[in-house]
């Protein structure tokens, strides 16, 4: 489940589109911010396995209503994301490698309706048989990036690594600014198997071990695949929408006439494994956010039940996928349908919203380390109280920076004397990306409040 939720396809290329010094910056932040992050919540995943995860911990910590904000944040990146980037970068692969659907036509809709749905679907089925489909997936994502790296270094021996020549590994300001936003969106997630902790039969035991799995497992799957793309596609002709599956139409050229019947498989995997991909976050975020509605945190208490044959949280399953289609369909009017420039604002709008919910997560694991200290903890982080505090504290100076340059790119490199054209890094103006990335997050806050004040009247004692 984590690996299925972790690893982000659609994050591959846009990584890449940082250049040689996105390989450094992967791997600074892997060791810099993974692991730490790894630390925390396997300690606290281990501590308090109660179902709901994160929205359990920061009730614990905060009290419910910042539980129920929190959570808010949390569960909407996900229909935000499959709607968004998920939606849009399997039909852009769809149409490029299987099947032409065009931008804007009754085969584009239509197919992008029937993805969104879909993952919403294997939420909504129960998690003995929902999980084998993620696990599939999982699986397919790692056969995935290992046959594109593979691949790649064949190509390199045969043609050359030419695209190493073009890509700067040293690390520079503008880069870690541009990268760090989405560098975090593609490592954070490893708590969402907690959502579903007392489905575990051993949460205790495995949360952990699966933490520490599970992390390598992205942190090579993250890192070879960038490193493979870019030395053998030059660094200008990486894009974030079609950086995988275009350096993939490259480098199967080393398979003669099989290349083409390859290349279709490696697409329909491709989409496969992102449409599996948000189907494991709707399986853990829409049990987070079923939660908070349950325990009276958010608007009504209907809205968390679950169903009783298949023990899934349905209604909260259907509105993710209200969510969804309605955040797909509003997408599709930004930038006059340019899929690359949607792919990168809505991408965006989904690492902002998840990033913003762990500003509140973090600081809630300090106050449950200091304030629980009776709480049986099978697994702790070394060096006691300060080097939990000390890792905490780093994964909170990560998610600041990257908040803010999420929210609002291009300032911090003004601050810092770095020339930045808003246009060209966004293909939108700033006046669009602000109003659609801005307007989500008040839209939610507004929403989270009126969901808060509701939930409180329908408790209070008649």
């Amino acid at each position: 489940m984590a690996i299925a939720a972790v690893i982000s396809f659609d994050t591959v290329g846009q990584i890449a589109t940082g250049g040689g010094e996105a390989v450094t910056w992967t791997a600074a932040l892997a060791l810099f911010f993974l692991i730490p992050y790894a630390l925390l919540f396997a300690e606290t995943g281990a501590a308090f396995p109660q179902e709901g995860g994160p929205y359990v911990w920061v009730k614990l910590a905060l009290g419910r209503p910042a539980a129920a904000l929190t959570t808010l944040f949390y569960w909407v990146t996900n229909p935000i994301w499959l709607g968004g980037s998920l939606v849009f970068l399997a039909a852009e692969t769809w149409d490029g490698f299987v099947f032409h659907l065009g931008s804007g036509t009754v085969a584009d809709y239509v197919f992008k309706l029937l993805f969104v749905w879909a993952a919403i679907l294997t939420a909504v089925v129960s998690l003995s048989r929902g999980k084998w489909i993620t696990t599939v997936g999982a699986l397919v994502k790692v056969l995935s990036l290992g046959l594109f790296t593979l691949t790649a270094t064949l190509y390199g021996i045969e043609h050359g690594f030419h695209g190493l020549t073009e890509a700067h590994f040293s690390p520079t300001a503008a880069g870690f600014l541009a990268l760090v936003p989405i560098l975090l969106f593609a490592y954070v997630g490893f708590e969402a198997p907690n959502a579903a902790g007392e489905e575990m039969h051993d949460p205790q035991k495995d949360v952990p071990a699966a933490l520490g799995r599970s992390a390598t497992v992205a942190a090579a799957c993250y890192l070879l695949p960038v490193l493979a793309l870019l030395a053998v596609v030059p660094v200008k002709q990486v894009t974030g929408i079609g950086g995988f599956m275009e350096g993939a139409r490259l480098v199967f050229d080393v398979y003669g006439p099989a290349a083409g019947p390859l290349l279709t498989a490696t697409a329909v995997m491709f989409v496969f494994a992102l449409l599996t991909q948000g189907s494991a976050w709707m399986i853990v975020s829409d049990r987070m956010q079923a939660m908070a509605a349950a325990d009276g945190g958010f608007f009504t208490r209907k809205l968390g039940a679950f169903h009783p044959k298949l023990g899934t949280p349905v209604r909260t399953n259907l509105l993710s996928g209200a969510v969804a289609t309605l955040f797909m369909l509003t997408a599709m009017q930004l930038a006059d349908g340019d899929a690359g420039a949607v792919f990168a604002v809505v991408l965006t709008v989904a690492v902002t919203t998840l990033l913003l919910s762990y500003l509140v997560v973090v600081p809630a694991l300090v106050l449950l380390r200091l304030r629980r200290p009776e709480v049986e903890r099978p697994y702790r982080v070394p060096f006691g109280d300060r080097g939990f505090l000390a890792c905490a504290g780093l994964v909170y100076a990560w998610i600041l920076v990257g908040s803010w340059s999420a929210l609002f790119p291009g300032v911090l490199e003004g601050v810092f004397g770095i020339e930045y054209d808003f246009m060209d890094a966004w293909g939108v103006s700033r006046l669009s990306f602000e109003s659609f990335t801005l307007g989500t997050v008040a839209l939610l806050l507004v929403v989270g409040t009126i969901g808060v004040r509701v939930a409180r009247r329908e408790s209070a004692p008649a």
